[in-house]
């Protein structure tokens, strides 16, 4: 079933307008995971939470491969070189330059002459005074941190909260859950965000919408009620998501009588 985006009629596989309102209906096209149908512009599939946009870069990927193996090897061809080449006359070699001959015996100092120069060298090295060693410096324990001085970074956990607009009422999102079901009190899904003491909640279906917690990111979704659901005034189709940011305004039903405002701490 196609669920009209103006009226919520829900019209028959394969419409092209509303059958109620003659509003163009949305394309749509099968989840890859599921088999659910959804819009061909959806990001989520609203049945199993498939990623969308990574089913259809995967397909996209596959494509390339087969059309790289499909094409045939290119031939390369080098030009021939000959087999001789004509090289370049070089330069006759520089004379080597000759060693200078070993001096004559004269300028050899002779034996006694060398043997008294090395014991005057030996005394006058002995009469000079030995400076010690420098002594090694000994290693310092650091400094102990004052308790209570010093900081440390701490990880705080964000809050995300729900502020009800017409009571001015805050309802904090449990921390714990990974998907928060917004809705009244049934026997098929209990809602972990219970709207029914709020005014007007007549508008607001028994399972209406759900909140789902990914990482760091907050998404959206209805879940098939009966009056819609509503982000900053614009419907929210079945089967698509909207990731929330801090002031987005979230209406339960039509007529914005029960509107919350997201909020993270």
């Amino acid at each position: 079933m196609i669920v009209c985006p103006n009226c919520n009629h829900q019209n028959p596989d394969g419409a092209n307008q509303c059958e109620a309102c003659y509003t163009p209906l949305p394309a749509m096209s099968s989840c890859p995971n599921c088999g659910s149908s959804v819009q061909t512009d959806a990001t989520f599939c609203g049945q199993c939470g498939c990623d969308l946009r990574s089913s259809a870069s995967a397909s996209g990927e596959e494509q390339a491969t087969a059309s790289e193996q499909a094409l045939p090897p290119t031939a390369v061809s080098f030009p021939d070189i000959p087999a001789t080449v004509a090289m370049p006359a070089l330069d006759p070699p520089e004379p080597l330059v000759q060693p200078e001959p070993v001096g004559s015996s004269a300028s050899v100092p002779s034996t006694a002459s060398s043997g008294a120069s090395s014991a005057e060298a030996a005394s006058s090295v002995s009469s000079q005074p030995v400076a010690p060693p420098a002594p090694s410096p000994i290693p310092t324990a650091p400094a102990p941190t004052p308790a209570g001085g010093g900081s440390k970074t701490q990880l705080q956990q964000q809050t995300a909260k729900l502020l009800h607009i017409q009571t001015n009422t805050e309802l904090e999102l449990p921390q714990q859950l990974s998907v928060i079901h917004l809705g009244k009190p049934n026997e098929r899904i209990p809602p972990d965000i219970d709207v029914s003491g709020f005014p007007n909640s007549e508008v607001v279906s028994r399972v209406h919408a759900d909140i789902r917690v990914e990482g760091d990111g907050f998404y959206l979704e209805d879940v098939g009620s009966a009056n819609g659901t509503y982000v900053n005034n614009f419907p929210l189709p079945a089967g698509n998501r909207h990731r929330l940011r801090p002031g987005d305004r979230i209406s339960l039903g039509k007529g914005d009588m029960v509107t919350f405002l997201f909020q993270i701490s």
